[in-house]
């Protein structure tokens, strides 16, 4: 076997459970939102209402995409096409970067090109891997759509369309890892580039123009060229199939990748385009206990999140009150019977309420996402020996763990504290009554127990199979988030729900509401959390792997 089919079956391997884990999500989502689009907008004339109430709140187009017709398949592709994109652009990316800067990081990188391989072809394997991975899950798409009654070659455009937005992120990826240091750089500049790809979509489609025949349909604006995204997007299987705009994300990938080799085949191992910044030359005060240092290697992540949360929750609170002045009773009632089934299980009331109450939930989820990065960041140091060498010093593993639960808690806080103010902000501009605000408080401060019940799940994986920590941790943690946020739109049984800690936060709609849930999964969450302390004083370091 050449060298190339050696790497590209040793990449598979070792990245099985990763790509197992993403398909079975991608998957989920995309069965999700399929589910909810043919239960809840069966009607066409219902899909037509919320067409034109998107049409006149543009800043929603920014989040889903340009209106193609009322016609099932292309209105599921309106509303999660974008968002799909992402899912698999960075998966692209992520794969891009642990294959070749991360490798360059653990010294395997220069191990394999001491032999025939050389420097291209282990960049070559990735390349493959990658597509491989991503057209696998456009195929996935495409048998979603067809399995819900779309025309197979429509259906097939739509997957083309997606794994066009793959290929060009898995180019941007494999370019990203030549010009940062660290694989921790490389991830952060390429998540960036997804995000703003998708920003400048949503641009684009807010600032379209309405079709002057049905007003049914929106041509988007010039700066959806700027995007992989909206290139895909541009396809429309569903409305007005066109091939070739799929080709110009394929064309950027191989760009990108080409790039990538020439840069890759002329510098020095562990060299970068943007050279790392040295270290000043003694530490700061911060840096003087461990939860200085753990926010040191976290504060990227968490200002990420924060300016994530921000954002999001200005976009829940200046829409919060558009929905409710842009829909008939009709629309509301459909609406209402959406957000509410991701709010909570038998979740009733205003829309407004109902609205405000789903979102957090999201933003619930984010925060839990947090979170669990600073958890699986713990990992990663006793992995990588860096908890070792902490260790070593007066630091005892009570104080080395309890840093990063909290740094965790306060980040947690300060996503949701600052999401709740953002709305607060966006629901004002809006015009929305002065009840909305308590609404947003209230949600904001209702997601927190059950982010911390999945902090202490996630640190007691690592306190028992330490190894198993990455996998686990994001599995567990995915499970909750679909079967606790999206159980409704699934159709499972209550009982099925209230596995996940999320189908417990207190509903607050209505003059009283009962936080005693709240009150049991925060004991829930100190009993697992201080049995995973006391787990973790016991155990011996678990390095590598």
């Amino acid at each position: 076997m050449s060298e190339l089919g050696v790497l590209l079956l040793q990449r598979l391997r070792r990245d099985r459970i990763q790509l197992v884990a993403w398909l079975l999500g991608f998957a989920a989502l995309a069965a999700v939102g399929h589910s909810a689009v043919t239960s809840q907008y069966g009607d066409p004339n219902q899909r037509a209402e919320v067409i034109r109430v998107l049409e006149q709140t543009p800043s929603v187009l920014v989040l889903r995409g340009t209106p193609q017709g009322t016609q099932i398949d292309a209105f599921q592709f309106m509303l999660l096409f974008a968002f799909l994109s992402v899912l698999v652009g960075l998966m692209a990316t992520f794969l891009a970067v642990r294959h070749t800067r991360g490798d360059e990081e653990a010294g395997r990188a220069e191990l394999v090109e001491s032999t025939p391989a050389g420097r291209v072809v282990p960049l070559l394997a990735t390349a493959v891997e990658g597509v491989i991975a991503v057209v696998v899950m456009s195929l996935v798409g495409s048998i979603g759509y067809i399995l819900t009654g779309a025309n197979t070659g429509e259906a097939l455009l739509a997957g083309a369309a997606l794994a066009s937005v793959g290929v060009a992120f898995l180019g941007v990826g494999l370019l990203c890892a030549q010009v940062m240091a660290t694989s921790r750089g490389a991830n952060g500049l390429a998540a960036a580039l997804v995000a703003a790809a998708y920003l400048v979509r949503g641009i684009g489609d807010a600032t379209g123009t309405i079709d002057a025949g049905d007003g049914l349909h929106v041509t988007p604006g010039w700066t959806s060229w700027l995007s992989p995204i909206g290139w895909g997007q541009r396809t429309s299987p569903f409305s007005d199939p066109t091939g070739w705009p799929a080709l110009l994300g394929a064309a950027l990938g191989l760009l990108c990748a080409g790039a990538a080799l020439a840069v890759r085949s002329v510098r020095d191992i562990d060299a970068s385009i943007v050279p790392e910044r040295p270290g000043r030359t003694s530490a700061g005060v911060t840096l003087r206990g461990p939860i200085g240092l753990v926010w040191r290697e976290l504060r990227g992540a968490t200002i990420g999140w924060l300016i994530a949360a921000a954002l999001f929750g200005l976009l829940v609170g200046s829409l919060s009150e558009a929905l409710n002045a842009n829909a008939d009773s009709g629309l509301k009632d459909t609406l209402g019977g959406t957000v509410g089934q991701i709010a909570g299980p038998d979740v009733h009331g205003d829309l407004v309420d109902l609205f405000i109450v789903a979102m957090f939930a999201i933003i619930g989820a984010i925060a839990a996402v947090n979170v669990a990065q600073a958890i699986i960041r713990a990992r990663q140091d006793e992995a990588g020996g860096s908890a070792e060498i902490v260790l070593s010093t007066p630091v005892t593993r009570l104080r080395w763990i309890l840093a990063y639960l909290v740094v965790g808690c306060a980040s947690v806080v300060a996503v949701l504290a600052v999401a709740a103010l953002s709305a607060l902000a966006g629901a004002t501009a809006a015009g929305a009554p002065w009840s909305a605000a308590g609404t947003i408080m209230a949600a904001s401060v209702a997601q927190l127990p059950a982010v911390l019940v999945m902090m202490a799940v996630v640190t007691l994986i690592f306190a028992l199979v330490p190894r198993l920590t990455v996998g686990l941790g994001w599995g567990a943690l995915l499970l909750a988030i679909l079967i606790g946020q999206f159980g409704g739109l699934f159709g499972l049984p209550d009982g099925v729900r209230e596995i996940s800690p999320f189908s417990h936060t207190p509903v607050v709609i209505g003059p009283h509401v009962d936080w005693s849930a709240a009150w049991v999964m925060l004991g829930v969450a100190v009993v697992i959390g201080g049995a995973s302390v006391l787990l973790l004083r016991r155990r011996d370091l678990a390095l590598g792997g």
